[in-house]
């Protein structure tokens, strides 16, 4: 179904070159696979699982050639959510479902849809996504005791405030470690996996120096299994599927604008192209394939991503050795990492969520004041208070909302005079050149009709129809669509003209319009003979309808000259 030409011409130089890219991403990806899993309430190695099977899948079977897969942050607020409502074995089969469905987006190429969503709702959920990851962490920070994850941000900061007085200045200590040598060593030694040297060094200092003093993830997990689970697939039934349908289409809605958005991210960096439909079934069958490892969903990861690139990747076979080196290090050194500090995580994870934060483009955008100020805010606090999947849902229908409202409001009315030369073609002012018979009326028409703006346009023209003028000439050469509304009214306009006793001229359709008026029926009831390509021809065809007997001000003068008739122009600007 998909041509497949990323992993042509290689040489061995080129596989060089990505193995080492592939252990340079899997450095990276470790310790962040274990903390993205641990904040969605799961045991560490879930998320090294995931790392291992969708990063494997993603780069063989995904449209990207430097596409890094795994758990990423966004998921960490959907999955706590799910995990504390349904469970984890329930997580699992929302995945799968969540696979399912990307793979049928992508089949019916809806690859291109996802892009068109408002960047003010994905900067509003990604800075509610931040906030959430960042205040998660505090806990695990500081090491206070007694805290038990809940589903509402308000309700896991109040536990935060009366737990307070429970803090461990070792675990403080250990993170603040952590936190310093994420700021300062990348200044110094910027080639060094930062992520890793910031997980190492706080343990081992934490293991010398004051060991049984912290939480680590041997005594809150009871360590890491040295081997991958069992395939095993997870208990459907009806009653499951239709309970966990919509935590799954966020889950996939999510995945699928994660992945893309970090192949356009890829795209940029190498002047490569992806395809997004492919992209979406790669990302489908990962995530379909992983919950029967017991790893949790998974989607392209723009960090890892942008690493790879940098680290010199030239094809997805960096992907597939990212892959196998986390398992190779899974299978060697599991045991070691029981002795990781939960505190050595918080700072990894606190990193992440301010980078992800979009901080910068979070503030120009609300200090635009409009209304995509107003539907970023409303989606982060959403995301925040309630649950991504609200916040999507109203931050979307307000963008609509909005889009509409503007694009219904720009229509103006002005005095338009159509010319008189057939040599022009456009309209002109001046009271010398116009044509100012009463008996024909004229409009341009620009941008799109549709249902936000047909009632609307429809009402202008029939005020001045009202008057009874005998010919309508509507020039519609800047109509970029008319929708099934849009045709509606129009159809409506001109049968109540026509049973006035008035003809209706159009001129200067563009293909696509005509093509409407053809399907829709319109051009045959309009009549083939009252389309013109020049609003010129149309005017003076108009023209000759007008009978001079007709018009007593013609009559009386024995030329086109009567007094001045207040024309109207209907402009609908594009926004």
């Amino acid at each position: 179904m998909f041509k497949d030409n990323r992993f042509k011409g290689l040489s061995p130089n080129d596989l060089k070159k990505d193995l080492i890219a592939g252990i340079t991403v899997g450095i990276v990806a470790m310790p962040l696979g274990m903390a993205f899993a641990i904040a969605s309430g799961v045991k560490p190695e879930y998320g090294l699982y995931t790392t291992i099977i969708a990063g494997l899948l993603v780069a063989l079977l995904g449209g990207s050639r430097f596409q890094i897969a795994g758990p990423t942050g966004a998921f960490i607020p959907i999955l706590l959510a799910i995990v504390l409502q349904y469970g984890y074995e329930n997580l699992l089969i929302a995945g799968f479902l969540a696979g399912i469905m990307l793979i049928i987006m992508g089949i019916f190429k809806l690859g291109n849809l996802i892009k068109y969503i408002p960047r003010s709702v994905t900067i509003g959920f990604t800075a509610g996504i931040a906030v959430i990851i960042f205040s998660g962490q505090i806990g695990d920070f500081l090491g206070l005791e007694g805290l038990e994850k809940k589903e509402y941000f308000h309700e896991n900061m109040i536990q935060l405030i009366q737990n307070i007085g429970t803090i461990n200045w070792f675990s403080a200590l250990t993170a603040g470690i952590g936190l310093l040598i994420i700021i300062l060593i990348p200044k110094l030694f910027p080639r060094v996996p930062i992520l890793l040297v910031a997980l190492v060094i706080p343990t081992i200092i934490a293991f010398l120096f004051y060991p049984d003093k912290v939480a680590t993830i041997g005594t809150a997990f009871g360590g890491i299994a040295q081997s991958l689970p069992d395939f095993q697939i997870p208990e459907l039934t009806w009653e499951k599927i239709i309970m966990l349908l919509q935590p799954a289409f966020v889950i996939a809605m999510l995945g699928g604008i994660e992945s893309l958005l970090s192949a356009v991210v890829a795209d940029g960096m190498t002047g490569k192209r992806h395809n997004s439909n492919r992209e979406l079934v790669g990302q489908g069958i990962a995530n379909v394939v992983t919950p029967l490892f017991g790893g949790i969903p998974a989607t392209g990861a723009i960090a890892r991503t942008a690493t790879n690139i940098k680290s010199g990747a030239i094809s997805p076979f960096s992907g597939i050795f990212q892959g196998f080196f986390v398992l190779l290090t899974l299978l060697l050194f599991a045991p070691y990492a029981s002795h990781i500090p939960l505190a050595s995580m918080a700072p990894i994870l606190m990193i992440v969520a301010f980078n992800m934060s979009e901080y910068k483009s979070f503030l120009h955008m609300l200090k635009l004041k409009s209304s995509d100020s107003l539907v970023l805010m409303t989606t982060f606090l959403l995301t925040v208070f309630v649950n991504l999947t609200v916040a999507v849902q109203i931050g979307l229908l307000l963008a609509m909302v909005s889009f509409i409202k503007r694009m219904s409001e720009v229509l103006e009315v002005e005095k338009v005079i159509p010319a008189m030369s057939k040599e022009k073609s456009e309209l002109s002012e001046s009271e010398d050149f116009g044509v100012k018979c009463p008996q024909l009326a004229f409009f341009t028409v620009e941008g799109p009709l549709f249902f936000g703006a047909a009632d609307k346009f429809e009402s202008m023209i029939t005020r001045s129809i009202n008057k009874r003028p005998s010919v309508l000439v509507l020039k519609m050469k800047h109509v970029s669509l008319i929708d099934a509304t849009g045709g509606a009214n129009l159809r409506s306009l001109l049968r109540d003209f026509k049973k006035m006793g008035g003809i209706t001229l159009i001129a200067e359709l563009n293909d696509e319009v005509s093509r409407m008026f053809k399907t829709s029926g319109l051009y045959d009831e309009i009549g083939t003979e009252n389309f013109f390509n020049s609003a010129a021809d149309a005017v003076d065809y108009g023209l000759q309808l007008i009978n001079v007997g007709k018009c007593p001000t013609c009559s009386r003068s024995g030329q086109i000259n009567c007094q001045v008739f207040k024309e109207s122009k209907v402009i609908q600007k594009s926004g």
